[in-house]
């Protein structure tokens, strides 16, 4: 016991003679990251090295490292922008793979919670991508940048849009934006500083119900201002509850493209559930949507006509829109909203390109298609577009699907379609099925394949058909 605390004590003292030998700094190539964080890291690896001697240089690294990074967060724990730095750089990576869609609105988020530092590295994402949200990811980089005291900064990005997007519908709101940053005095912005504007807005939501023409222009000048995205939503939420005409002219407008994309895309929302409760323009929606290029303004009022279950405007831009992406959406929508999708059957059989007929036939999935789906297998000469309807056909629930696909089988002479009707009636576990097939097969091979299926299910008609076959 003697002997090993004296060799305990010699590792201790190995450990401070490599600790005070060290040199104040190692280097370690580690000029990217924070300089608090860097320190740490030096200093863990510093006290990892001399605890190694007596315990493992590999563990003591390890462990000094974790014990230096682990004892700056405890640190600074008060510190926001170095906890927010941190935390973007390990969720950098994580990010990486999300689309421009989810890293934008997670920008949105972050905003929305003061979390700038956050927010920035969202925004700055989507711009570098050059996508379609690039432009408005540039205008709220700069907003994030002003809020962070940045302006400098914060007048580049907007050079850097005004120069990449000189078209883009964010230049308006990015110069009300450039005249508030100049115009701002040199003290530096506190990010957790909050504004009044949620307050005028409580107030003005107020006046709204007693005196709404004194209201309205108030909501206005704030959605044509700078004011934080949550402020203008809200502003615009307040509008689209009022039945006064000035605040549903204001909408309409919004929805037009008067304000930026994204206000428009809730315009058209709003729009949407007036129109379900039969108090908005009828005629608006499509002259928006024919007079329109964006993509995601069209998706937008698709969605709108799905959800008031409008088949008419959704089966007229399933047949005449030219995006491929969005004539798929309508297909899709018309097949959510209407049992049976009478409207998609005439739209495929004017249908030329097979790859489109492809996607309708998956958007006719309800019970009420089976009989068009055994038709397309048996008269379509495309074996792509059979094995769809099949693929289809064996997805729906009713109960003459079943039986539909052994009758279409017992025709059948393609022996991959006969394996695909085989694989879905063995996927459902259709065992009452298989063993209807395998009756009437003639074909050995294929009839093995059949067996093969039932000798893997539990089930009373498959062990009876088994029986039958070893009592021959």
């Amino acid at each position: 016991m003697d002997q090993l605390r004296e060799m305990a004590e010699q590792a201790r003292e190995m450990a401070q003679d490599a600790r005070d030998a060290m040199p104040p700094r190692m280097p370690l190539e580690l000029d990217g990251l924070n300089d608090q964080i860097r320190d740490a890291i030096r200093d863990g690896v510093r006290g990892g090295i001399g605890s190694g001697i007596g315990g493992g240089i590999g563990a003591g690294i390890g462990e000094g490292i974790g014990a230096g990074i682990g004892g700056l967060i405890r640190d600074s724990i008060g510190y926001a922008p170095l906890m927010a730095q941190a935390r973007g750089m390990a969720g950098m990576a994580g990010r990486s793979g999300q689309s421009d869609d989810r890293l934008y609105n997670a920008g949105h988020s972050a905003l929305d919670n003061h979390k700038y530092d956050e927010a920035l590295g969202y925004f700055n994402q989507v711009a570098a991508n050059a996508g379609p949200r690039a432009d408005a990811a540039w205008y709220y980089k700069a907003y994030t940048l002003n809020k962070m005291g940045r302006r400098d900064e914060a007048l580049a990005a907007i050079a850097e849009l005004r120069k990449s997007y000189a078209t883009s519908r964010w230049l308006d709101d990015a110069k009300v934006l450039e005249l508030e940053v100049k115009q701002a005095s040199g003290r530096p912005v506190s990010p957790e500083a909050e504004s009044d504007e949620e307050l005028k807005l409580m107030a003005i939501n107020s006046i709204m119900q007693s005196d709404p023409e004194r209201a309205i222009p108030l909501l206005e000048n704030i959605l044509k201002s700078s004011q934080p995205p949550k402020v203008k939503n809200q502003a615009l939420f307040v509008l689209a509850q009022s039945n006064a005409p000035r605040a549903q002219q204001v909408i309409e407008q919004i929805a037009r493209g008067a304000g930026n994309p994204d206000l428009q895309l809730k315009a058209i929302n709003y729009l949407s559930q007036r129109r379900r409760q039969g108090t908005a323009n009828p005629s608006l929606l499509p002259e928006i949507y024919g007079s329109t290029n964006d993509v995601n303004v069209k998706r937008a009022i698709l969605n709108a006509w799905s959800q008031s279950r409008d088949k008419e405007h959704l089966a007229q831009a399933a047949k005449s829109e030219k995006t491929a992406d969005l004539r798929a959406y309508a297909f899709q929508q018309l097949g959510n909203n209407n049992p049976g999708q009478p409207e998609l059957w005439p739209i495929f059989q004017a249908e030329t390109s097979p790859e489109t007929r492809q996607e309708i036939l998956k958007c006719m999935y309800q019970d009420g298609n089976s009989d068009k789906l055994a038709e397309v297998v048996r008269a379509e000469k495309d074996p792509k577009t059979r094995k769809v309807a099949i693929e289809v056909l064996a997805s729906q629930r009713s109960g003459s699907s079943g039986d539909l696909l052994v009758s279409v089988y017992g025709s059948e002479q393609d022996p991959q379609v006969k394996q695909v009707i085989i694989d879905h009636l063995s996927n459902d576990r259709s065992a009452k099925y298989l063993v209807a097939l395998a009756r009437n097969e003639k074909d050995s091979k294929m009839k093995i394949r059949i067996v093969d299926r039932l000798s893997n299910m539990h089930s009373k008609e498959a062990s009876d058909y088994l029986m039958e076959l070893l009592s021959k």
